[in-house]
């Protein structure tokens, strides 16, 4: 077993840094079954903390898997109501989400694609209105990671489940900073090298950010009062959290109708229990106008029809190859690690604090700023040492934002 000192410091940091719950907050918690014994430290903590209640969202993937294999669309597309409502009152009642992701990342592989993308959209929809307070950070959320037997073997192959599984605990207590003496310190100190980083760029302003790598060269026009974010947010009231553990990156929006030219993946992408893989975008006027992949080319087009603004990107990341992810050799095939590997991009609905007044404008007003919307928002890594970025200024002047996979503005 995973050292469980370590375990405990590690949801200790989830609570304290990562939703910074208070003291009579509710809190909501979305685990694994397989998780069980992690997520009861959790809840244990969680009350040491002054937490109203615990709200536990169990998930178990034998479970998805055998009701994909058996129920009817119409079965897997009907959200119930209760379900929604569940989540609403927590959100209206200002409580904090918490969701420790271990999905096995080939848990559908063997499934309609087209079955999965109409039940990943109906959710979506059944959703929208909640995630409005995440994506406007009007509650405190942050995802975390713990292994699971058959994520730890799509890592670590040769191990057998428990070594893997042992191996993997090493890896994410070292990437979280949980080894260290103090984690809550190391993830303040952390924090303040992603801001330094975000506030850099946003003192630069730039109008567009120019990508060139192999199999990419592309353009991304960045909107007029966009905001860099990266490490720590900020709700409505001013508390500060973590929306995801590990971070490495700093992020914008492009705007919606100014993205061009090619983009390669450079880490796979898992996505609904499906991995794709070598695949390629070609964007024109933001959108995608063409598309290949050698691994999950249905996945990727089911993904792309999901709704309109699923051809448009939502998300621009800056993360340095140096990244203690990327330097691990390890691919995770987990989007919340893998991400933090490398400079990413995201398809869909864009976050609206990325951009000045955001959080308070209707649909319609994000529109009119270049601000993408969607039923989804999934990352894909297009990051390594071989790429460049250039920055162009307000003042139409070029200049080096990264060389070979580092940061290159102090050149």
């Amino acid at each position: 077993m995973a050292d469980q000192a370590l375990q405990e410091k590690y949801a200790e940091l989830a609570l304290k840094t990562g939703v910074n719950l208070q003291k009579d907050q509710v809190l909501m918690i979305n685990s694994s079954i397989e998780g069980v014994e992690f997520t009861r430290t959790v809840v244990k903590k969680a009350f040491e903390l002054g937490a109203k209640d615990v709200i536990i969202n169990w998930q178990d993937d034998e479970i998805s898997l055998t009701k994909y294999q058996h129920a009817s669309v119409d079965v897997l597309t009907d959200i119930p109501q209760w379900m929604v409502d569940k989540y609403m009152s927590v959100a209206e009642a200002g409580g904090a989400l918490l969701s420790i992701r271990s999905t096995n990342p080939d848990l559908l592989k063997d499934v309609d694609p087209e079955k999965v993308a109409k039940a990943t959209k109906a959710s979506a929809e059944a959703m929208k209105e909640f995630r409005k307070y995440t994506m406007n950070d009007r509650i405190a959320w942050s995802i975390i990671s713990i292994p699971t037997g058959d994520w730890a073997k799509k890592i670590f192959p040769g191990e057998s489940t428990e070594s893997a599984k042992e191996k993997l605990w090493e890896q994410i207590f070292k990437i979280v900073r949980v080894d260290q003496d103090d984690p809550v310190k190391a993830w303040d100190e952390h924090n303040q090298l992603l801001e330094d980083a975000r506030e850099r760029l946003n003192n630069k302003k730039y109008k567009t950010l120019i990508f060139k790598a192999p199999g990419t060269d592309i353009s991304f026009d960045l909107p007029e009062g966009h905001i860099w974010k990266g490490g720590a947010a900020k709700t409505e009231e001013g508390r500060a959290f973590n929306p995801n553990m590990p971070t490495e990156e700093v992020f914008t929006l492009p705007a919606k109708y100014g993205v061009n030219g090619v983009v390669s993946n450079t880490k796979p992408l898992i996505y609904g229990g499906n991995t794709i893989d070598n695949f390629k975008l070609t964007f024109k006027d933001g959108q995608v106008v063409d598309f290949e992949a050698e691994q999950g080319y249905d996945t990727l087009k089911h993904l792309l029809e999901t709704d309109e603004g699923a051809k448009r990107l939502g998300e621009l990341a800056l993360v340095p190859d140096a990244s203690p992810i990327s330097q691990s050799g390890l691919i995770f095939y987990n989007t919340l690690y893998d991400e933090n590997a490398s400079c990413h991009i995201a398809l869909g609905k864009a976050y609206p604090t990325n951009i000045k007044g955001g959080s308070s404008m209707s649909d319609d007003e994000l529109d009119q700023n270049n601000v993408n919307d969607s039923l989804t928002h999934v990352d894909f890594m297009i990051g390594s040492d071989e790429l460049d970025i250039d920055g162009v200024t307000p003042d139409g002047k070029t200049e080096p934002v990264f060389r070979k996979g580092a940061w290159a503005l102090d050149q």
